[in-house]
């Protein structure tokens, strides 16, 4: 059985998401796979600039992190400062292009551009010649994205094909696979009895509330806007690894009994989407592979500036989710919802035609071919 390296960052979960469901894709084949994290293998300051910064930056400065994207995103591949930026990665991952060659492997998955970048410049000087695919996990590719003298790209979408190509990626293939998403988004779940575990009503219209801050007002804010809405419905409101919102949550349950339903850091949150009705969250690339994949029309509340925004506009253009950009837009589009349930069923049927909850597998097929 073949070799397979995946290798990825942990600047943001999504690339770490998609790593993992194509290494468990692999593993299930037979295959012996691997799942690198780049940002172990640099040294301590290096990774605290790439991987924190980044974080730091989209959270607190969502506006600049636009500017930033799209400037760079319009830059010459040559340019000085592409240049100063490539050969200080390069001074900073000499461990990495060590251990990939001590690793040897088959085949290499990158489901981030930092290893793709490392591995075209190895590829190109002789010093790794094993083929490597890269996994673009957003419905949008940056420029940084794009490398020569690899073997093929994986991506959301036939425009995303059409764009990488313009980008100037030599004699790589591409091929429309979706973005790699965990094996049990694709199995049918029976919403009843995921409701009975929640303690839900399954014929109640149920929202799920999947971000932990919108850049429009904390969720618990959220939560409470949404709950004056005189409708007969019951919300999910996911507080993550935060204790201090679940316990604000959770007040706000008390005055509500029986309408919100407050969950901290949930393994199985393809049950909880098998309750709801409707997803209000961040568009991620990951997070909406997934409701793309069990059919959860989505709600996309302030995407943030670059890769969100891009992936909003496409989940728009094809009628799979609606957008808010405050929070009196989130309630004017869940009104519209509750009180329209043709647009839901729309939604669900553009969701159909786009869902690709096999795309780990998909990718494993170009990789191995």
């Amino acid at each position: 059985m073949p070799k397979v390296v995946i290798l990825s960052v942990s600047a943001g979960a999504g690339h770490m998401r998609a790593a993992e469901a194509v290494r468990l894709a692999a593993v299930a084949r037979g295959w012996e796979a691997i799942h690198l994290d780049v940002m172990e293998l640099v040294p301590r300051l290096f990774r605290k600039l790439y991987a924190d910064t980044y974080l730091s930056i989209v959270e607190r400065h969502p506006a600049l992190w636009g500017y930033l994207y799209h400037a760079s995103d319009r830059g010459a591949r040559d340019s000085r400062t592409n240049r100063i930026r490539r050969a200080i990665e390069a001074l900073n991952t000499r461990a990495f292009r060590k251990k990939i060659t001590e690793l040897n492997p088959d085949r290499v998955v990158c489901t981030h551009f930092l290893p793709a970048q490392l591995l075209s410049k190895m590829t190109a000087t002789g010093d790794f010649t094993k083929p490597t695919w890269v996994v673009v996990t957003d419905f949008d590719v940056h420029l940084l994205w794009s490398h020569p003298h690899l073997t093929g790209y994986c991506v959301a979408a036939d425009e995303i094909a059409w764009r990488i190509r313009e980008r100037g990626i030599g004699d790589a293939k591409v091929a429309v696979t979706g973005i790699p998403i965990m094996p049990v988004f694709g199995s049918k779940l029976n919403r009843a009895t995921c409701a009975r575990e929640l303690q839900l009503d399954p014929k109640k219209t149920t929202l799920l509330m999947m971000s932990g801050g919108f850049g429009v007002g904390a969720i618990d804010q959220l939560a409470e806007r949404v709950l004056s809405i005189p409708k007969d419905f019951q919300l999910i409101a996911l507080a993550g690894k935060n204790a201090e919102l679940l316990q604000r949550l959770q007040k706000i349950a008390s005055a509500h009994p029986g309408r919100l339903l407050p969950l901290g850091f949930t393994t199985t949150i393809e049950r909880v989407m098998a309750c709801a009705d409707v997803a209000i969250t961040k568009p991620g690339g990951l997070t909406t592979s997934e409701c793309l994949a069990v059919g959860l029309p989505m709600l996309v509340v302030s995407p943030i500036p670059g890769q969100e925004e891009r992936n909003a506009d496409y989940l728009l253009e094809r009628g799979a989710a609606l957008k808010a950009h405050d929070s009196a837009g989130l309630e004017y589009r869940l009104r519209r919802m509750l009180d329209e349930p043709h647009l839901l069923t729309s939604m669900r049927s553009a969701l159909s035609t786009i869902g690709k909850a096999d795309a780990a597998d998909r990718v494993l097929d170009q990789v191995l071919a």
